[in-house]
């Protein structure tokens, strides 16, 4: 006979966010999985830099304060969405390659927090583009350590 395991005490959601339509739909999915339990979102804004190499001084400050300014829109719109309805969450911005950025994040609380667990939420991408080479969600399906939900 087989003992019910209790459910993780802390559940964390990595939300990778860009305040596109299929961001905001991710960031709802993890709203709505973590209602009733304890836990925290994430939502994590990767700035993609092309690569540094090719890029002037100058341009690479140029593309920081951007991604500054980026950054302090997604956080409000995040806020917003969030506003009332989920009072644990965080926000952060990461520099480098979306996929390997999100799962660093991941493994990053998962060290900090040994008895949470750790889930990834991202939204699909609608672009035909991505169905030829490729998508972050496929990108995480493949390599990602931890659970991964893609909401459509």
């Amino acid at each position: 006979m087989s003992t019910p395991t209790s459910p993780a005490s802390d559940l964390r959601f990595v939300v990778g966010y860009d305040g596109s339509p299929p961001a905001g739909r991710a960031l709802e999915a993890a709203v709505n999985l973590l209602q009733g339990r304890a836990g925290q979102i994430d939502v994590v804004y990767v700035a993609h830099l092309p690569s540094m190499a090719a890029l002037s001084p100058g341009a690479v400050s140029e593309l920081e304060t951007d991604f500054d300014d980026v950054e302090q829109e997604l956080r409000t719109m995040a806020a917003g969405q969030l506003d009332g309805r989920e009072r644990s969450w965080g926000f952060e911005r990461r520099q480098g390659q979306i996929a390997e950025e999100l799962i660093a994040a991941a493994k990053d609380l998962g060290a900090a927090h040994p008895d949470a667990t750790v889930v990834i939420v991202v939204g699909s991408s609608s672009l035909v583009a991505h169905r030829v080479v490729g998508s972050v969600a496929v990108s995480l399906a493949r390599h990602s350590p931890v659970p991964l939900i893609v909401v459509p």
